[in-house]
């Protein structure tokens, strides 16, 4: 495991036949599948790669080898020799793909990481090399190529807790055990809930996979990994019913130390991607776990989680003074709804239940105050077993009230028989909060009861003040399957919010999300195990792509969510902390401030829907550097390629430039110390550097290919 495997195994003997089979679907990329599978032939040829053990294979099925690099060729290729040129042994892949489709398997793209993976003109290569990149989720495949370098021989997974392994016995920790060598990784071969659960899998894989021979590559894609394989109400039948209180937010906060405490052990700094969530409460189940949350992060240790992805939900609705009423119609699928009622006023709620012979139910919440326990008990109501309303003072402001309203029933809450709730009182400014269920409509019944906003439905720990926030934006709207099936997802683009994406503020009156991330239709690894033991599963049509690697078929799988979105900053948090590996959480913040992009031009920011915007990564470098203050510099990496060789730089451009440029240097400090001007008409230019220092440099290039790099002379 420890090499790099080959895709296909190689048979004795040196003839390899064609035979009368399948093609080899998972050897095409999804282009080339549909116009293999197509019955009419659009093309003739097709320009495309193709991996081989032995590159006269090619002439073999007709096609021209235009140029080779090591065992990939770029071949001109009869269309109609697609499937038997994948059945030859001797092909390990073939791959093409149109021309103009963004992939956010290149979120780096979109984020501005590719300057910096790249570090071609930047004082390194920023990789997330010598940083740790922590990860708690559920479905971990650890045997994923993914999970190793870019050619398969160093794995980089230095350790896991699984909170649900059964093997506990002389283990330290409070549930589970944890396993810390690669002989034992390798040997688990997932976490325990990994044969059902693949989240982790694709999450890890965003924030740090290597992409292994693929283009989907990870953000932090050199970064020492730490994991927890935590439970969730997912993987919750893997727990002994006797021991279920024993995973609660405390039972996280010990798996965020615990990753944390292995970066302090091998002297790293250390940023943790948590895509896992729940709703906000005025409970105060959240008070104590942020304040632990406070103590363990700060400099080099950074916790970023996911926003939500309750944005397309009504989940509050106020009722101001002076307004006699609002209300809205309720349902729930499960056996106990929640709804919270918020306010420093007495008012009435009023329940109807919209079934023959049943009146509606009013209570004043003053008599509710006035009970022992401030809580309401009634039962008997038609299609509802029991209904409880609770009172108790907010966790942030003793003057505000709170009334949990509780239905409970067998199933289909509001849903068989519809239900009601209206809030009654002139002199009363209150708000609800939803927990679960839905708010919906019903014109036909009631059409004055239709109050509700899809706001204020951020995720805790993301609502954490010291936890960066991220919410969804997105650019693609389907993927082509591994089938080549076209798979369309939800509509929208250009970088613009998913309505799925959830927005503040926070029960406290917080903004929230901090940042936005593409998190629509990314590709990332998936578990060899789940595939294996769900191959007909919906969410396996939307793999990519499978492979081969030690045996085992491995997928890429498109998923969609601000779980996806998470990852994708801490990645870049992992590249600013190799930068500057003292960056502490508000120090993060200051840079995302002052460097995201805008997408929604229409808006201020921060808001409740974006935070500071969409993240940029090399923005961000330039601001850690400083080099953000030299007026005139752009945020922006330029396209043109600088390359040094002693103090003569090279500068190519991606086409001639059709107006002359203007080519400045600055030192960091803001003073211009060279400048020049940059013929037009030409795609080269050489010039020398001979009277500058050593030094690291901002370079700004203005005209056609504007923008700026950095410049390191020794």
């Amino acid at each position: 495991m420890r090499r790099l495997f080959t895709l296909l195994l190689i048979l004795a003997g040196t003839l390899t036949v064609w035979s009368a089979q399948r093609p080899q679907w998972g050897k095409m990329s999804p282009m080339l599948r549909q116009m293999a599978r197509s019955e009419v032939r659009d093309a003739a040829y097709v320009c495309a790669f193709v991996k081989t053990t032995d590159r006269s294979v090619l002439e073999a099925y007709g096609c021209q080898e235009l140029t080779r690099a090591g065992n990939i060729s770029i071949a001109n290729i009869p269309v109609a020799q697609l499937g038997r040129l994948s059945q030859d042994r001797r092909v390990r892949r073939i791959e093409a793909r149109p021309l103009g489709d963004i992939l956010m398997d290149s979120v780096a793209r979109q984020i501005g990481v590719l300057p910096l993976h790249e570090g071609t003109n930047l004082p390194q290569a920023f990789t997330g090399k010598d940083v740790v990149v922590g990860v708690m989720d559920i479905g971990f495949d650890l045997t994923h190529p993914n999970f190793y370098d870019r050619t398969a021989s160093n794995y980089r997974i230095k350790r896991l807790w699984d909170f649900l392994s059964t093997d506990t016995v002389g283990s330290p920790l409070y549930v589970g055990r944890d396993y810390t060598t690669t002989e034992e990784l390798l040997a688990l071969a997932h976490s325990r809930d990994g044969e059902d659960q693949t989240h982790g899998t694709h999450t890890l894989g965003i924030a740090a996979g290597s992409g292994y021979t693929s283009k989907y590559r990870g953000v932090a894609f050199e970064s020492d990994l730490c994991l927890v394989a935590n439970a969730v109400s997912s993987n919750a039948v893997l727990i002994d019913s006797a021991n279920r209180s024993k995973f609660t937010f405390a039972t996280d906060a010990l798996g965020f130390k615990y990753i944390f405490d292995y970066a302090t052990s091998v002297d790293k700094p250390c940023v943790i991607s948590f895509s896992e969530g729940s709703p906000q409460d005025f409970w105060g189940y959240d008070l104590l776990y942020y304040e632990m949350i406070d103590q363990m992060v700060g400099p080099g240790r950074i916790l970023v989680a996911a926003a939500g992805n309750q944005g397309a939900v009504k989940s509050w609705f106020r009722k101001p003074k002076g307004q006699p009423s609002t209300g809205s119609f309720f349902r729930h699928s499960g056996k106990l709804f929640i709804g919270t009622l918020k306010s420093a006023d007495d008012f009435q709620l009023r329940l109807t239940f919209y079934e023959e012979g049943r009146e509606p139910l009013l209570i004043d919440t003053r008599s509710v105050v006035s009970l022992k326990d401030s809580l309401l008990t009634l039962r008997g109501l038609g299609s509802i077993d029991s209904l409880q309303v609770e009172a108790y003072p907010s966790c942030f402001n003793p003057d505000d009230i709170c009334y949990d309203v509780m239905l409970y029933a067998q199933k289909n809450i509001g849903i068989d028989v519809p239900l009601s709730l209206e809030v009654i009182g002139t002199d009363a400014d209150v708000e609800y909060w939803r927990y679960n269920g839905s708010l919906y409509e019903n014109t036909a019944l009631n059409s004055a009861l239709n109050a509700g906003e899809c706001v204020r439905n951020i995720h805790s720990p993301s609502s954490c003040p010291r936890v960066i926030c991220v919410g969804a934006n997105m650019y693609r709207q389907g993927i082509t399957n591994y089938m080549g099936e076209w798979k369309s997802s939800i509509k929208g683009g250009n970088g613009l919010r998913n309505v799925h994406s959830s927005v503040g503020p926070t029960t406290d009156g917080r903004t929230k999300p901090d940042v936005m991330a593409p998190g629509i239709n990314i590709i990332s690894s998936y578990s060899s195990y789940y595939l294996e033991h769900h191959p007909d599963a919906n969410d396996i049509t939307w793999d990519v792509e499978h492979f081969t690697f030690n045996g085992r078929t491995y997928p890429w799988n498109s998923c969609s969510g601000t779980s996806m979105s998470c990852p994708a900053v801490a990645g870049t948090i992992a590249l600013w902390l190799q930068a500057k590996p003292d960056l502490t959480p508000e120090e993060a913040l200051d840079v995302i401030a002052h460097t995201s992009r805008h997408p929604d031009t229409s808006l201020t920011y921060p808001n409740n829907e974006y935070g500071y915007g969409e993240i940029d990564a090399y923005a961000g470098l330039l601001y850690l550097l400083k080099a953000n203050k030299i007026e005139g510099l752009s945020a922006a990496h330029t396209t043109a390629q600088l390359q040094l060789t002693g103090r003569d730089l090279q500068i190519w451009f991606p086409q001639p430039t059709p107006t002359p440029a203007r080519l400045r240097i600055y030192t960091l400090d803001g003073r211009m110390v060279y400048q020049t001007r940059l013929t037009a008409g030409q795609q080269a230019h050489a010039i020398s550097l001979a009277g500058l220092p050593a030094a690291l440099y901002a370079v700004q290039i203005d005209g056609t290919e504007a923008g700026s790099t950095l410049l390191r002379l020794k």
